[in-house]
């Protein structure tokens, strides 16, 4: 069962930071796809959909994650939209009264643990969890290998990670840490890290050298690797890394029929679009069929450590493991 909570998390996590945007030509088009993605990724998207399906016209509504899923609750009587993506499983979940099967024949390249139940949804893209390193900073000290490895107290003021009761990217990380280490390693590691509101300071402020290691998403720090940034290095934890699909889902009855919605969809999980979202973005592919490490410096899924952690699992569980943040917290005087 669903925490409330953990909905109205993803939802004030994400409504202040973008305003839906539609323009008045979403009337004539052949589908309309709600998406929390970013400029670039929808971009790069849809300028492949324009050559896949040159007679599919695409409108994009824009937001955050939580608004567009009230947007589609409140318009389930007379939806407005066809297709939405970018969503975490544990939310698509939450609101999987809101869209309808469809058992896409490119499912059949994508990992099994990237399908949603039922075919209510599929992985368009996986982020990793992961530690990002500064060299310059790392001042001759070893760099961690293991998540456990940030317990030590040699790292205090050298570490930086964000609050999971603000951002959905770190309460996965934080809840795949309560998995492994508990209310322990909650303790040990609030103790060390200086705390961020802002996911997105996380990898930047060790980009800029201002901390030596954090814990961010592979795709964010892997952008300043390509970049030239020698220093920037990813280790993935020998306990596993912690994998957070993020889905596509046909709404029901979509505004513009199924085939349209279909369409989209087949588009958005295409071969096509996943490699261009890897090396135009460094968004991980859902597909199994992708080989990572000849189009970049990453490394096949196949061959990084994975620690299982149960998206629906974890959504359940938000309170408790917010609870044992604040305790750590407390704890740490922070």
């Amino acid at each position: 069962m669903f925490n409330p909570r953990y909905l109205r998390h993803c939802i004030a996590a994400t409504l202040g930071s973008a305003a839906l945007l539609a323009g008045t030509s979403a009337v004539a088009a052949d589908a309309i796809v709600y998406t929390s993605n970013n400029v670039q990724t929808i971009e790069t998207a849809l300028d492949i959909a324009r050559k896949k399906a040159p007679d599919l016209k695409i409108q994009k509504v824009t937001s955050g994650t939580g608004a567009l899923m009230k947007r589609i609750e409140a318009e389930s009587a007379n939806p407005l939209g066809d297709v939405v993506w970018g969503a975490g499983f544990g939310t698509m979940a939450a609101y999987k009264q809101n869209f309808q099967p469809y058992q896409s024949a490119e499912t059949k390249g994508l990992d099994p643990r990237f399908i949603g139940p039922d075919n209510l949804w599929a992985g368009s893209n996986v982020h990793v969890m992961v530690i990002m390193i500064n060299d310059k900073q790392l001042k001759g000290m070893a760099a961690p290998t293991r998540w456990a490895d940030l317990f030590d107290p040699k790292w205090k003021g050298k570490l930086i990670v964000g609050d999971p009761g603000s951002s959905g990217s770190t309460y996965d990380q934080m809840y795949g840490l309560y998995q492994l280490f508990g209310q322990d390693g909650f303790d040990k590691l609030v103790a060390n890290a200086d705390i961020s509101r802002s996911s997105a300071q996380i990898y930047k402020s060790v980009a800029n050298g201002e901390y030596a290691v954090g814990i961010t998403m592979e795709y964010a720090a892997y952008a300043y690797i390509a970049g030239g940034q020698k220093e920037i290095k990813i280790v993935y934890p020998e306990e596993g890394a912690f994998v957070a699909p993020e889905a596509v889902a046909i709404i029901k009855n979509p505004k513009n029929g199924d085939k349209a919605a279909e369409q989209l969809y087949d588009v958005l999980l295409s071969k096509d679009v996943q490699e261009a979202e890897l090396t135009d973005n460094f968004r991980r592919p859902s597909r199994s069929d992708i080989d990572v490490a000849s189009l970049t410096e990453l490394p096949n899924l196949k061959d990084i450590k994975i620690e299982a952690t149960d998206p629906m699992k974890a959504a359940a569980a938000y309170e408790s493991i917010i609870g044992a943040w604040k305790k750590a917290q407390d704890k740490a005087g922070k």
